[in-house]
């Protein structure tokens, strides 16, 4: 199931000046979102498996890691290692 509000948000930082602001206090921005609490505090955080995990749309997520300074590579490399199963786990 998608996080409606999750989704407003990345789609809102890439619309308008937002994301700016976004990267300059994050919190403040949050305090306009309905988020759960666990989905803002892995936003603070930077956690990327868990926020994939939260129903982001892919190409939302990919430009919300884009804009905090990730490159393409470092992200698919996190997902990649959070969500392929360790060897002989699966």
């Amino acid at each position: 199931m998608r996080d409606y509000w999750l989704n407003k948000l990345f789609y809102d930082l890439t619309t308008s000046s937002l994301g700016a602001a976004y990267k300059a206090d994050r919190s403040a921005v949050l305090d306009g979102y309905a988020l759960k609490p666990e989905v803002r505090k892995a936003l603070l955080d930077d956690d990327l498996v868990a926020i994939s995990r939260a129903g982001v749309n892919p190409y939302l997520l990919r430009y919300y890691f884009q804009l905090l300074g990730y490159s393409d590579e470092t992200v698919m490399e996190k997902l990649h290692t959070a969500l392929v199963p360790a060897a002989g786990q699966g």
